[in-house]
């Protein structure tokens, strides 16, 4: 099989990308330049394509466990190192739009940024946005963690962090680590007990997010709040 330094100039990912910039680059190419080089008998960039499909692109794989990560042939310490840089740099990245001005009118960077802290979560964890008047993030707070299925939530504990913080209104988001993102029952009565007792020192639950498999599922959208 030939090299990529066989190929022509223009397919080669680190040529590819200057003439063209990295967004045109595939996800393929992207993973094929930060490890640098493929597994014998193939090519980093087949072999980048291969741990994409295994691990349902490329979310999942820099979401995926190291243990995970390290299971796959050619997938060593420090190669799993580099991954797990990448998706800390995208973390605090995402964080950091959250905390400028205009970070909270669009949603869409909200629900990015909770996916990326709670979708390689093995268990379940409820967290709590703490949000200023103008609804920058002041703070991102792992507040509860559960078993596989189940995060105990105490109302007392978000009313006083939300008090320590001198916060005007919150957003909660938990994972489902069984990867169905739709809420239960359960998630809807904790909703409902916490929304209240916000009330009582009138600050205002802007929304709850469920994050599983698929995409996250917010509570404001379906009416639930």
């Amino acid at each position: 099989m030939d090299s990529v330094k066989d190929w022509p100039v223009q397919e080669r990912p680190r040529e590819k990308m200057a003439e063209l910039g990295v967004s045109n680059l595939s996800d393929a190419e992207l993973l094929a330049i930060l490890l640098g080089t493929g597994i014998p008998g193939k090519d980093v960039v087949a072999y980048s394509r291969d741990l994409l499909q295994t691990f349902k692109g490329i979310g999942g794989m820099l979401s995926a466990p190291a243990r995970d990560l390290l299971a796959q042939r050619g997938l060593g310490p420090a190669r799993v190192m580099q991954l797990q840089v990448v998706m800390e740099i995208s973390r605090r990245y995402l964080s950091w739009q959250l905390q400028r001005e205009d970070g909270f009118t669009q949603p869409a960077m909200v629900r990015d940024y909770l996916t990326a802290q709670l979708r390689h979560q093995q268990r379940e964890v409820f967290v709590v946005l703490l949000l200023d008047s103008q609804h920058r993030l002041l703070k991102y707070v792992e507040l509860f963690h559960g078993t596989i299925n189940a995060a105990p939530v105490y109302p007392r504990e978000i009313i006083k962090l939300v008090m320590q913080h001198n916060a005007a209104a919150v957003i909660l988001a938990h994972n489902h680590p069984s990867g169905v993102a739709e809420p239960s029952q359960a998630d809807q009565r904790v909703t409902e007990r916490l929304k209240r007792a916000l009330g009582l020192i009138d600050v205002a639950l802007l929304d709850h997010f469920v994050i599983g498999a698929g995409d996250p599922v917010s509570f404001a959208e379906r009416g639930l709040l």
